[in-house]
């Protein structure tokens, strides 16, 4: 931001003991800054007309605009169908730092210093490569742990407990990635139904953070002790070595559909900020209300320095752009590869080693857009997670009333080997983003216990939340104490982890999942702030097994860097950063057209060799059997390999302490539907 830039410095900014606020409108005819008396939340005790400058920036000084101080701004102008200018409301100045709730339905912006002693905390900067992202909700995580002080349960403060922090370290993840932390509030259709929105995908401003999941303390402290509680949050979490990644909401906002609430951007210049027809309707691609317009360079401006601000002055490693296609859209509304929000955004220096996780779609038209962002962005990769379940769940389950499979083993091997015919070559499989679930659908448990969703909870009659879930309840639709059921789904989810954390690209867990957590069969509890949505700490027996298993896993993944190549290899050719792969079929002979592609092959082993870079060499194989029969399969013979070790095998809910050696050429028992992973051992070169 250079001194000749018309949109530098928008919000407040203190300096000489005075304070200047600088907001954009383009269509107002008069801007007011409103300054509140300190202790009663409705007397005005001071207000200034703003000045507008030849690009539409009005700007307006006072002394009594110092940190700790509430202020808004009162905006008029024409009317007209594209407009809703409200010179009786005062509004948030969308650069606010800091928001105060000053009514039930009432906020004010508040005047923050934002000055935070890191004591030489540096952000982690994790390779891609080695990134495992933990996908959490901050009451979520620590709301019934009962090794983290009652006062911080379910805060900020809680979230960087020793107890938490411990937990993740323990676990193996590096990156936790926070829902919604931006300040948000509840849509009014929940609030008349006596719900909130738990999740936080209603944005109301796009630099405050989300005062309710601070302590008590520090709520009553004000806006300050909530951004220094935050801060101290990822600086804690920094020191330990975990990165911080924000999943953020900027494709719409919280003022919802033309007749909802005007608290912001709509008030200041709902024609510049929101996509519209001439007639003042709204271009909805959101499918939730409104959709910010990203073909006007304002809006776009805005979500810069909103990234620029939590990644450098609060420090955040990263973002997951909740429905990005939408900030992809032109001035036309169609998707746009190249557009210029997309590409400032990963080249700007502010922004620099950054990671940047794209949601890589919307409801518009063309509005799935999975493999097509460009070079520099990680995207979550919803056809892993389909081709994962439907080869763990709903295969397993139409083989069980002979259905055969809609395709061949090849389809789940391109997955697990990094999706290429997803992400071109240039990109590589760090742009997958692997999951099996996500805050938005079945916990993993839940997939392998119910085969439609349970959402009367909602309010909603049961149709909210997806009818594709491509789960398999293993013959009893929701708890059982039939014991071959349950084992049955313990080795599911076992397959689906090992999967998941054994797959080329970069691994999403979702909380809870690693200890079989379960939402009762509600695969969207978006509305839901309870026990039902919270992670329980008291785990049984059988989740202290799963606990272990996935750490074993993540261990696993660290220290076989065959399992996690930064390149796809060409044929012929040696590529640094990439795995060297092979496959066989169960009689350890190279794969055939037919095996790839005949739905009854259900049987792979996938040889895999590190290039090295910056690790030791490394090779592994990994055995996957896709049939609940029990089968054997000869080891491959290849190259200098002299025998194969054992590292985990998920047939087993315990991890075996015994070595186990194999021969290459030599007959292996798989139990069915299972997963073995084996270290390759070779001569001395």
């Amino acid at each position: 931001m250079t001194p000749g830039d018309p949109l530098r410095d928008l919000g407040v900014r203190v300096s000489g003991g005075v304070g200047e606020l600088r907001v954009w409108s383009e269509h107002a005819d008069a801007v007011e800054l409103c300054i509140f008396d300190g202790t009663d939340p409705n007397w005005i005790i001071k207000t200034v007309p703003m000045t507008q400058d030849a690009h539409g920036v009005w700007s307006g000084k006072s002394r009594l605009l110092a940190p700790g101080r509430r202020y808004g701004i009162r905006v008029s102008g024409p009317a007209g169908p594209t407009h809703a200018f409200h010179p009786e409301k005062t509004l948030i100045e969308p650069y606010s730092r800091g928001l105060v709730r000053v009514g039930a339905d009432q906020w004010q912006s508040s005047v923050v210093d934002g000055s935070f002693d890191w004591a030489g905390a540096e952000k982690p900067r994790t390779p891609l490569d080695h990134a495992v992202v933990y996908e959490a909700h901050v009451r979520g995580i620590s709301k019934l742990n009962p090794a983290v002080p009652a006062d911080l349960r379910g805060t900020y403060a809680g979230l960087a407990h020793a107890a938490t922090i411990g937990y993740l370290k323990n676990l193996g993840v590096t990156s936790i990635e926070l829902l919604p932390v931006h300040a948000f509030v509840s849509e009014q259709r929940l609030l008349k139904q006596g719900l909130i929105n738990y999740w936080g995908y209603n944005t109301q401003n796009f630099f405050s953070p989300h005062a309710d999941y601070a302590t008590k303390a520090a709520q009553a402290a004000g806006p300050e002790a909530v951004l220094r509680e935050f801060k101290g949050m990822v600086k804690l979490l920094h020191e330990a070595g975990l990165e911080v990644i924000l999943d953020v909401v900027y494709n719409h906002t919280a003022e919802e559909g033309p007749s909802g609430p005007v608290t912001s951007l709509r008030g200041v210049d709902n024609a510049a900020y929101y996509r519209q027809g001439d007639d003042g309707t709204y271009i909805d691609v959101t499918g939730c209300g409104n959709t910010v317009d990203f073909g006007h360079d304002v809006p776009s401006r805005l979500v810069l320095d909103s990234l620029r601000y939590w990644a450098n002055d609060v420090q955040v490693d990263g973002f997951r752009f909740d429905l990005a296609a939408t900030l992809a859209r032109n001035g036309d509304v169609h998707f746009q590869q190249d557009h210029p929000l997309i590409t400032a955004i990963r080249d700007d220096p502010d922004l620099a080693g950054t990671k940047l996780i794209a949601e890589p779609w919307d409801v518009g038209q063309g509005g799935w857009q999975t493999g097509n962002f460009p070079e520099g962005w990680t995207e979550w990769n919803d056809r892993y997670r389909d081709r994962m379940r439907s080869f763990w769940l709903t295969d397993i389950g139409g083989a069980r009333r002979m259905i055969p499979a809609g395709s061949g083993i090849g389809r789940f091997a391109t997955r697990l080997a990094g999706s290429s015919n997803t992400f071109s070559q240039e990109r590589g499989p760090l742009a997958s983003l692997n999951f099996i679930t996500a805050h938005d659908g079945f916990t993993m448990a839940d997939l392998t216990a119910y085969n439609v969703k349970h959402n009367v909870g909602n309010g909603e009659s049961n149709r909210d939340g997806t009818d594709s879930n491509l789960s398999f309840n293993h013959g009893t639709e929701g708890p059982t104490r039939n014991v071959s059921i349950l084992t049955a789904r313990r080795k599911t989810m076992r397959n689906l982890m090992g999967t998941l954390l054994l797959s080329a690209g970069v691994p999403m867990i979702t909380a809870g999942d690693e200890f079989g957590r379960s939402q009762r069969g509600n695969n969207n509890a978006y509305c839901q702030d309870s026990e039902l949505t919270w992670l329980n700490w008291d785990f049984d027996d059988w989740q202290q097994d799963l606990h272990r298993v996935s750490r074993r896993l993540l261990q696993l993944r660290r220290e076989n860097p065959a399992l996690r190549p930064v390149r796809f290899g060409r044929p012929g050719e040696t590529t640094p950063g990439a795995s060297r792969m092979n496959w066989y079929n169960a009689l350890g002979r190279t794969m055939s057209e037919d095996d790839w592609n005949s739905p009854r092959e259900r049987t792979l082993q996938y040889l895999a060799a590190s290039t090295p870079e910056h690790e030791e060499y490394n090779r592994i194989l990994l055995i996957v059997h896709g049939l609940e029969r029990d089968t054997e399969v000869i080891l491959p013979t290849h190259e200098d390999v002299t025998s194969y070790t054992l590292l985990w095998d998920s047939s087993h809910d315990d991890l075996r302490d015994a070595v186990i050696t194999h021969d290459p050429g030599t007959p292996l028992l798989l139990t069915g539907a299972s997963i073995q992973l084996l270290r390759t051992n070779q001569a001395p070169r």
